[in-house]
């Protein structure tokens, strides 16, 4: 805890801040430390007991992922306070671990909107990698009906989840891009030069010309 005390700057805390993360740390100097430490599974235990959001980012860097048992890994999601952390746990973690498709159905029709967007990214995960048993036209209805005015990071998972479909099943790519015409869901996001937009019609649009 001292030391990842000591890699605190002020201007990442603030750069961070922005985007709802709590932790003034330079990931690449967390990455390093991670890579240090190696794996050390009690250790990430006790960091992530913490509630300090380096701290639990550090957590999730020297875990070990398969060793959490599934109830654990519900806890932490709904423990995560933060993006960032949140994001981390998922796509670190819960993605490698023996129980993640039952987390994703669980958390898929969980109330909690946060806990909701976890179940949606393990499902984009799926349409991406293993789609064998997905119903993707029925995904495509819950998106249609629900997207346009769920909360803000449930939104974004949905909506990625829209754009993998369009980008990688091209039976389905004409009505993915139909509802997010329709919808206009992130079209005015603002996107760097050089960065794809999250305006689904536009993500697959670019991608599938990518793949070309």
């Amino acid at each position: 805890m001292a030391e990842l005390a000591a890699l605190e700057d002020p201007k990442a805390r603030a750069v961070n801040e922005r985007h709802g993360d709590d932790h003034g740390v330079n990931l690449g100097r967390l990455r390093a430390l991670a890579k240090r430490l190696k794996t050390q599974q009690d250790l990430a235990c006790e960091l992530w007991d913490t509630d300090d959001t380096a701290a639990r980012l550090l957590a999730l860097l020297v875990c070990r992922p398969k060793a959490f048992e599934r109830d654990r890994l519900d806890a932490m999601v709904r423990e995560a306070r933060t993006p960032k952390v949140h994001d981390w746990l998922v796509n670190y973690v819960v993605k490698k671990n023996p129980h993640a498709e039952e987390l994703r159905v669980a958390w898929s029709a969980d109330p909690d909107p946060v806990v909701a967007s976890a179940g949606w990214a393990l499902t984009t995960e799926r349409v991406a990698r293993k789609p064998e048993g997905l119903d993707l036209p029925g995904l495509l209805d819950v998106i249609e009906a629900d997207m346009k005015d769920a909360p803000d990071r449930l939104q974004w998972a949905m909506n990625h989840c829209l754009a993998r479909i369009g980008i990688d099943h091209p039976e389905h790519r004409t009505r993915a891009i139909a509802i997010g015409e329709r919808l206009e869901v992130l079209k005015d996001y603002p996107t760097s030069p050089g960065c794809t937009s999250p305006f689904a019609p536009v993500w697959i649009t670019e991608m599938v010309r990518r793949q070309r």
